[in-house]
């Protein structure tokens, strides 16, 4: 009796190329799988790069240029400096004038600085002197209880504050007084210590050697003399 074949696809050298066949197709997907992930990865671009590489160094402090205030501070003698700390003080503390601060400092009587130490502390000092006009006026009239044309001479005299006519109008124009009221009080002195009649009152209050009120203003205050 003739020996049965067995069937092809039972042949176990078959089932061998089968497998080595199927494994060397898994490894090649898997190999397609890694080489389309490689392609796919973005790349780091040159900007990126430089970008992350800015933020981790430290950022360089920016170079000031020195300044020369020192340099020149240091350059000033100490009689100048001196001055100028006693020009500031007459100006905030007295509301003295610009040209009435310069003689205080070279005066022989006041601060006996040197005309180049007085020009160097005006050149430096910067202050409102129309302010110090304003005030100086109305400390004035409050305490002295003078009339508007008499307080603007003192302002601009040679003997008195010194400033600037400029200045001095300033002050006029915008200081808060009640001149008639002035007057009234000037009136009162003169009856009181020097013993006047009211007409040699009223005259002395309008003299332009006297007071400087005007005509209105001096009759008001005759007028109220005696209330």
């Amino acid at each position: 009796m003739e020996k049965q074949k067995k069937p092809f696809y039972k042949k176990w050298w078959v089932w061998l190329i089968a497998i080595i066949i199927i494994a060397v197709g898994v490894n090649g997907i898997d190999g397609d799988a890694d080489a389309s992930k490689k392609e796919t990865k973005p790349a780091v671009t040159e900007t990126a790069k430089d970008k992350k590489k800015e933020d981790k160094e430290p950022e360089k402090k920016k170079e000031e240029p020195k300044s020369e205030d020192t340099k020149e501070e240091d350059d000033v003698p100490k009689e100048y400096t001196s001055a100028l700390k006693k020009a500031e003080s007459y100006a905030k503390t007295m509301n003295m004038s610009k040209s009435a601060i310069f003689d205080q400092l070279t005066s022989e009587y006041g601060e006996k600085f040197s005309t180049e130490a007085a020009e160097y502390a005006m050149g430096k000092l910067e202050y409102d002197w129309k302010e110090n006009a304003l005030i100086k006026a109305e400390t004035y009239s409050k305490t002295m209880h003078m009339s508007k044309q008499g307080i603007y001479e003192q302002l601009i005299s040679e003997q008195g504050e010194k400033f600037t006519e400029d200045e001095a109008k300033y002050a006029i124009d915008n200081m808060k007084a009640d001149f008639k009221e002035n007057a009234l009080e000037k009136a009162k002195s003169y009856q009181e210590t020097m013993s006047m009649s009211p007409e040699a009152i009223r005259d002395q209050l309008t003299s332009e050697y006297g007071e400087k009120f005007t005509q209105e203003e001096a009759d008001y205050a005759i007028e109220n003399l005696n209330k």
